[in-house]
């Protein structure tokens, strides 16, 4: 994986990439890989959502439903990777804070044995403050939507 990417290639990143990117761990990181970016305009995260994950225990037990909260943070932490791989950042140094969630909305629940696919869309970009249009989709319909930014900095 390089430092930076060009707008014009299109890039992957697997659960090991986005691991080093990324200071979540289980059970809190909400994506499974990254099947498409390019450049820091634009991505396609996935999430395959299990039984096994530990909120179902109490979201809700015979109904279990994904939280709306956490389609959002794997939203954020696909627009993430792409702040950090856009702004070179990449290695344990910088951090990515999530700064804003505007224009949420949640259309069909999400459920185990669904694949969620989080495509982000760069609003705009201004010095390490990036925004993003984030939509989730199952089996290509809209579940969840929302406009995220989010912020490359030094750790503190």
């Amino acid at each position: 994986m390089s430092n930076s990417i060009s707008n014009n290639k299109i890039q992957t990143a697997d659960i090991n990439q986005i691991s080093k990117l990324l200071p979540h761990a289980y059970p809190f990181l909400l994506i499974d890989k990254i099947i498409e970016m390019r450049g820091d305009d634009y991505a396609i995260g996935v999430k395959n959502v299990t039984i096994n994950e530990p909120y179902f225990q109490g979201h809700f037990p015979g109904n279990p439903i994904m939280p709306g909260v956490l389609q959002i943070e794997g939203m954020a932490q696909t627009a993430a990777v792409l702040c950090m791989m856009a702004s070179g950042n990449i290695g344990p140094t910088p951090s990515v804070y999530f700064m804003t969630i505007d224009k949420a909305k949640f259309r069909k629940p999400v459920i185990p044995g669904d694949i969620v696919y989080y495509h982000l869309k760069k609003i705009r970009q201004r010095n390490n403050v990036w925004k993003y249009k984030g939509e989730g989709l199952v089996l290509g319909s809209l579940v969840a939507e929302a406009e995220i930014s989010a912020m490359v900095t030094e750790k503190r």
